[in-house]
């Protein structure tokens, strides 16, 4: 048996929680909790520790799909999951106020393990704001010398979260086959 582990990242609110869902194989474990905070004003409930889902592939590999909170008070639990994790899905949502703030916060905070393992993109929420376009996002990454890819997803639509999960994972051993 082969088990794997990809994180999944991002602001608060950006659909960590329902992109795990949508694409589990199981119920997955959510960890939320009202939030009593600033992040009240956007949801009721906010995650404290972890989400947790499992993708079976055939029955000899599982991915192991962690959500990390958003908040940065709980960013001791991001060291945490990423132990042992293959790759990083960072979620960021175009609705909210700077989502290149968002976007490049993330990016650094997780720098240790991007430099050891890949990380992939999506853009949540572009129906309810359509700028930044995704040409943008690309823009501010080659600005900094990166070249990630990215894509803009529905964290509802399963098959939004597998083209990411796919592209992690071809981007990790590029002779994958489907």
């Amino acid at each position: 048996m082969s088990d794997f582990k990809i994180i999944f990242s991002g602001p608060v609110g950006v659909g960590k929680t329902t992109a795990i869902g949508s694409i589990s194989d199981i119920e997955p474990v959510i960890t939320d909790e009202k939030a009593s905070d600033m992040t009240s004003a956007q949801k009721p409930g906010t995650t404290v520790a972890m989400d947790y889902g499992l993708i079976a592939l055939g029955e000899r590999e599982r991915i192991h799909l962690y959500g990390t909170p958003g908040q940065q008070r709980f960013d001791f639990m991001w060291e945490i999951l990423t132990q042992g994790g293959i790759g990083l899905i960072l979620l960021v949502s175009n609705a909210r106020p700077d989502p290149f703030s968002d976007m490049h916060f993330f990016l650094d905070a997780f720098k240790h393990f991007i430099a050891q393992t890949k990380v992939v993109i999506g853009v949540t929420q572009m129906d309810l704001s359509k700028q930044p376009r995704l040409e943008d996002y690309y823009l501010q990454l080659e600005d900094n010398g990166l070249k990630i890819p990215i894509f803009e997803v529905d964290a509802r639509v399963k098959r939004d979260i597998s083209l990411l999960v796919e592209a992690l994972l071809y981007s990790i051993d590029p002779g994958l086959e489907d």
